[in-house]
């Protein structure tokens, strides 16, 4: 039975052919200047698009490299391998600004209020409720493992602090017991810091989170809200197919992505064999981590870590 990478549709085959004769063959970090006008116009298509909430957006916080904080002055959680999602009062919104059909009873007795929060299962199970998140039609039974846990409330001009106290008395209030507040800590010092991100990766973690105390809720990203990981990560769109060889005939060889800025590059690890056999769909959005960037400012080392939006 041919894969399905290899049925996709002639547009893309056509994309990752082009791409491929400029890009060619090799590591997986790269130029891909040249291609611009076999790209699809994304610009074009965004005009379509729901518009996305109004979310606020974590700083990656590298110790050593960037200016040195007071982690004194933050609360601290763990990074939730989950599906962000928002509340609006009504309905649960994704990310990208998609609906996110969740059963009624799921969301029976949420506050009145905007409510910002990941739906999640668990450690190592991003695939799994991203499934679930995206389904039109919502299973019952899946749904009854996932988690609404909040972190926030986009709506009040409160600190930090203040949100945090009100979001906990907000969800006691709630009978609903699929609607839970992350736990946020204090922490003294950089030690105690990272001892809270080493507990956190023996246990399958992805890293911690930081939110000021004193802050108020602000849209994008800023300093107020820090995201530590034991590596770099960011997010790229995706703009082509390049084919593999080898064991990997007939499947994913590597995505070529776009950045924000418009740069572009390769990523040809961090896939299994079944990503490789359907990879994320051109015009997708993927996270990736890396390890510092190349002379010319590129991410070094990039490997794929997963789909971070919903193409719908």
């Amino acid at each position: 039975m041919p894969h399905r990478y290899a049925r996709r549709s002639a547009l893309a085959s056509a994309l990752a052919l082009i791409m491929a004769g400029d890009c060619g063959a090799g590591s997986s970090v790269g130029s891909g200047a040249g291609a611009d006008a076999a790209l699809p116009d994304h610009d074009a298509v965004a005009e379509n698009e729901p518009a996305p909430p109004p979310l606020q957006l974590a700083q990656t916080y590298t110790p050593g490299t960037d200016p040195a904080i007071d982690p004194g002055a933050y609360w601290v959680s763990e990074k939730l391998d989950g599906v962000r999602a928002y509340w609006d009062g009504r309905r649960l919104i994704s990310r990208g600004g998609h609906p996110i059909n969740a059963p009624a009873w799921f969301t029976a007795d949420f506050p009145a209020v905007p409510l910002d929060g990941e739906l999640w299962m668990g450690r190592g199970r991003f695939a799994a409720v991203s499934g679930i998140a995206r389904r039109l039609d919502p299973d019952d039974a899946p749904w009854r493992e996932v988690r609404y846990m909040l972190f926030d409330l986009p709506a009040s001009d409160a600190t930090f602090g203040e949100r945090l106290a009100e979001l906990r008395r907000l969800a006691a209030a709630s009978a609903n017991p699929w609607l839970q507040v992350v736990e946020q800590r204090r922490v003294t010092d950089h030690a105690a810091l990272h001892a809270m991100l080493r507990a956190v990766r023996a246990d399958g973690g992805e890293g911690l989170m930081l939110h000021r105390d004193d802050a108020r809720h602000g849209v994008g990203r800023s300093d107020d809200l820090l995201k530590l990981k034991p590596y770099m990560d960011a997010e790229a769109r995706v703009v082509a197919h390049l084919p593999g060889q080898g064991k990997y005939t007939g499947m994913l060889g590597a995505l070529l992505v776009e950045l924000p800025d418009g740069r572009r590059f390769r990523i040809g690890t961090g896939f299994s064999d079944a990503e490789r056999a359907s990879p994320p769909v051109i015009g997708s959005l993927i996270s990736f981590k890396y390890h510092g960037h190349t002379k010319t400012g590129l991410p070094r080392f990039a490997s794929f870590l997963r789909v971070r939006d919903d193409p719908r």
